[in-house]
């Protein structure tokens, strides 16, 4: 059951993923700092009539930096649900993050 659509961002600290880097260390607090996987407000799904179809684009201070189509991904979204729920167990509440559409930062 999925219960409504969401955006959220991925930020990453590119200079403490570049240090890890580096350094052959793990990278995953240049992912997980405060404030760093911000949510829009969930759009139930019965407000959305084809998840495969969906523009989704980020503007920030007005303009635009990110624009693209669930319809570019490369398997969609019910398939990736799919497999993920034959691989995990997925929860009430549980958010699945699909990735960055073209136009990710330096």
């Amino acid at each position: 059951h999925v219960a409504g659509y969401a955006l959220a961002l991925d930020m990453t600290e590119r200079g403490l993923q570049n240090d890890a880097k580096k350094a052959g260390m793990p990278w995953s607090l240049a992912k997980g700092l405060d404030t760093f996987c911000p949510l829009s407000d969930l759009i139930p799904a019965s407000a959305v009539p084809d998840c495969s179809r969906l523009e989704l684009w980020l503007t920030v201070d007005g303009a635009p930096r990110q624009r693209a189509s669930t319809a570019l991904m490369l398997f969609p979204v019910p398939k990736l649900i799919a497999f993920l729920s034959t691989q995990l167990t997925l929860e009430a509440g549980d958010l699945i993050l699909t990735g960055t559409p073209e136009g990710v930062g330096p």
